[in-house]
């Protein structure tokens, strides 16, 4: 069967099943996309990590676009890019990083950097509470509800396990069955199937739930301007940046949105990270915020391995340093992209023997 007349776009899983595939018959294999893949009559494929499989060929491939990039490694960025010859790269992401780790991170690349809100957008305002004004804060939500809004409550785990974080199976009953007896509240977490979770999200889309109670599976790719108020419990269980991608799931139509963060944590971590996030809803200060509270080990994580440690900078406090040593490189490179003259010999050997230990690691 030949798939040459037919357009549309390809989605699969991490377990390489088809999940979608626009305005092609039923009754189509993996196996075939693969050949049609490789045979060059896909236009665009658009999947999950599972596109970093060997068994994934491209003919000729001449554009990667990654969303999320900061749930990818840098080996991954690269195994994508290796899957062409030099296809052009668009590295996407919503949770912004500190300049300075940019510069690092990204140095291969030309950074854009988007600060504004898309027009017509206002700022989220965001406040922190203890459990004590917990039946304040839910009738705050009911007010925005019976005006025909909507809104999230984001708890940590999907079961009970963990006294005493929120589970959230349990806690969507408890406020159908107690706070919001009468309205319409829906549920959703990562361990329910692909199909229910589509249902869930389609019917809090056309605003047959009016209230979502969720874990963080909403964290990414959930767009619902009618959604205005967030409610996140026990919110010292989560990172700065967590939280901020969290928050963005709100504020994204024309009416003012609020999100509200319960904590009864008394160290001053915890206390530090809820002040934060109330003083501002630029992702950028967040991010510098996270890099001074956690550090860059914390941040760069396991998936940013190959990256060299600091022998004498302090990228903490030398961010000067970093954004001039920046602009030495690109005019070395400038002048010498190879490094191939005799005063850049030391310099090339020393590059070699990085890249030697830690692969191209997206270098390339």
């Amino acid at each position: 069967m030949t798939l040459q007349s037919f357009e549309g776009t390809v989605e699969i899983t991490a377990t390489h099943k088809i999940i979608q595939w626009m305005t092609v018959p039923e009754g189509v294999t993996e196996e075939q996309i693969m050949e049609a893949l490789q045979a060059g009559e896909i236009n665009l494929l658009v999947g999950t990590h599972a596109l970093l499989s060997e068994r994934v060929t491209f003919r000729q491939l001449g554009l990667v676009v990654t969303d999320e990039q900061h749930r990818f490694g840098v080996q991954q960025r690269a195994q994508l890019g290796e899957k062409g010859l030099q296809p052009h790269m668009l590295v996407m992401s919503a949770t912004p990083i500190p300049r300075t780790l940019a510069l690092m991170i990204y140095g291969d690349l030309d950074v854009s950097v988007l600060d504004e809100l898309p027009p017509g957008r206002k700022p989220v305002k965001t406040y922190a509470v203890n459990s004590e004004k917990r039946e304040r804060v839910w009738n705050y939500v009911r007010q925005h509800l019976d005006k025909g809004l909507q809104g999230y409550v984001v708890c940590p785990l999907v079961e009970e396990g963990d006294v005493p974080a929120a589970a959230a199976q349990e806690y969507a009953e408890q406020l159908r069955q107690g706070a919001f007896r009468g309205y319409r509240v829906g549920l959703l977490h990562g361990r329910m199937k692909p199909k229910e979770k589509e249902a869930v999200m389609a019917a809090f889309s056309a605003g047959e739930i009016q209230l979502l109670v969720s874990t963080t599976v909403i964290e990414v790719g959930v767009d619902v301007p009618n959604a205005v108020i967030m409610v996140i419990e026990n919110a010292e269980r989560f990172g700065l940046s967590q939280l901020h991608q969290l928050r963005g799931r709100i504020g994204r139509g024309q009416a003012a949105s609020s999100c509200v963060l319960i904590s009864d944590a008394v160290n001053e971590e915890a206390q530090r990270r809820l002040r934060v996030m109330t003083r501002t809803s630029d992702g950028f200060k967040i991010a510098d915020e996270d890099l001074q509270m956690r550090g860059p080990g914390d941040f760069f994580g396991s998936r940013q391995h190959g990256l060299p440690e600091m022998k004498i900078a302090d990228m903490l406090s030398q961010t000067k340093l970093m954004h001039e040593a920046s602009d030495c490189a690109e005019r070395l490179l400038a002048a010498d992209p190879l490094l191939s003259s005799a005063p850049h010999a030391a310099l090339r050997q020393a590059v070699e023997q990085l890249y030697a230990q830690v692969g191209s690691g997206g270098m390339n």
